[in-house]
């Protein structure tokens, strides 16, 4: 078990004053370019993809770049130059040296001359990523840092007139959300794309089910349960020699300052899918969970189930756990007054059972397709001059997946109203620049950690 916090989930003291500062400043600056150009966002990029492919120029070159060298990062990389024509990778950012070249060396000899980056655009350190979005050579940048990063690497981005793939969760508290907000209306404002990493978006059995249920195929919601539940997950060692933010950058699942816990950097996934088939994010949560078997130093939980409750008094049972040796569970069920749909995650595919069980209907899908998806409808959309943006849609699920930690780490009923108009949660380290990030207290307890 871990030390006893004092209170991880505090606001910082910085908090109220600079996220207002932030937006006030945003605002302002993006003042001409809303009054000029107004673009329609995508509701849900799934419904347009097709249509703007066959309006594409595949003439048109694209230069890309990754801000975030690790597994996902380079996943991301590998499906945007796997599925798009005529696009280039030319820059590579991290904080950690060896993972740019790694990636360089590993994008090279799978894909040849799409890959050009010379040592002089592998940009290294917490502010490599301004260098990428200061670099004209980048037409999009992909961000796939730990997750509390994303917020602001997405805010400047905007700033810099870059289109943006940018992984999920996109973030991890309420003042992010607020960035994220800000960041979506002035996209739409200047024409720039962001599209997000919620792939079942894309994934072609989630969008049959869906669209099942949109048609009324099992009669009315009643209510759901999702579920997120594996064995375990990585945890790193600190090195010797290293600083308290080396190792939390290095471990950076471990910190919700980065990651938000498994329900916001990982759950997410099945917290959107119950968005998009709710039509709406939750009006409250009320949840539990706790730590068990982490290692030393982790402040992650383990265990977590939440109730949500969505308009119309319609019950969602979210769970998600990684625990050894406990038997796995991932996807979702709609329950309707006609009949339930089944919508596995994964490839797993969807399937409608009426209500003796029968199954009427069912559905394949490849994920594998849905991350290549995902990047080819960014370019596409690009080319096409209607450029996607969906950041407000994965910012209402990231901060869907917060409300239910707060629910949990608190033990108290917490209302979306709450976390969007109320909440002055700051996870971000005040002076992280200067003097780095203190030690951890620890997970979270219930009844001692307050609600803010």
């Amino acid at each position: 078990m871990t030390n006893q916090p004092s209170n991880p989930e505090s606001p910082q003291p910085r908090a109220n004053e600079n996220r207002r500062d932030f937006l006030r400043n945003r605002v302002a600056t993006s003042a001409i370019a809303a009054s000029t150009l107004a673009i329609s966002s995508s509701a849900s990029a799934a419904e347009t993809s097709s249509e703007e492919s066959t309006k594409a120029d595949s003439s048109q070159h694209i230069r890309i770049a990754l801000v975030g060298c690790g597994g996902r990062g380079t996943g991301a990389v590998n499906d945007s130059l796997t599925i798009n024509e005529n696009i280039t990778l030319v820059a590579l950012a991290d904080v950690d040296p060896s993972k740019c070249e790694r990636t360089r060396r590993g994008m090279s000899n799978r894909h040849g001359d799409k890959v050009n980056v010379p040592d002089s655009k592998m940009y290294v350190g917490l502010d490599a990523y301004k260098q990428v979005l200061a670099d004209p050579d980048v037409d999009v940048v992909l961000l796939a840092t730990p997750p509390g990063f994303r917020p602001y690497h997405l805010s400047d981005a905007v700033d810099a007139g870059k289109h943006v793939f940018a992984e999920k969760p996109t973030c991890v508290d309420p003042a992010g959300y607020q960035v994220c907000l800000d960041a979506h209306e002035r996209a739409v404002a200047g024409g720039t794309a962001i599209v997000t990493g919620t792939q079942y978006r894309r994934q072609s059995n989630y969008i049959d089910a869906v669209q099942k249920i949109r048609d009324g195929a099992i009669g009315d919601i009643v209510s759901a349960t999702t579920r997120y539940c594996s064995n375990s997950i990585w945890f790193k060692n600190r090195k010797p020699g290293m600083s308290e933010l080396e190792y939390q950058l290095y471990n950076w699942m471990h910190f919700v300052w980065l990651s938000g816990d498994q329900i916001t950097e990982q759950a997410v996934h099945n917290i959107d899918a119950i968005n998009w088939v709710m039509g709406s994010p939750p009006e409250s949560a009320y949840g539990a969970g706790g730590q068990f078997t982490r290692p030393e130093g982790s402040e992650m939980w383990d265990s977590m189930s939440v109730d949500y409750v969505y308009p119309g008094n319609r019950v969602v049972s979210f769970m998600c756990r990684q625990i050894p040796n406990t038997q796995g569970d991932n996807g979702s069920v709609i329950y309707g007054t006609e009949a339930n749909m089944h919508i596995d995650a994964m490839s797993g595919g969807s399937r409608m059972v009426d209500r003796q069980g029968k199954e009427i209907w069912s559905a394949s899908g490849s994920i594998a397709d849905a991350y290549k998806q995902e990047h080819k409808d960014l370019i596409d959309s690009i080319r096409a001059g209607k450029p996607i943006v969906e950041l407000k849609q994965t910012a209402d699920s990231s901060l869907t997946a917060v409300l239910g930690r707060l629910a949990a780490y608190t033990g108290q009923k917490v209302t979306w109203d709450f976390v969007t108009d109320k909440s002055t949660l700051d996870l971000w380290p005040k002076n992280m620049e200067t003097e780095g990030v203190p030690p951890s207290d620890g997970c979270v307890i219930p009844g001692r950690t307050k609600l803010v």
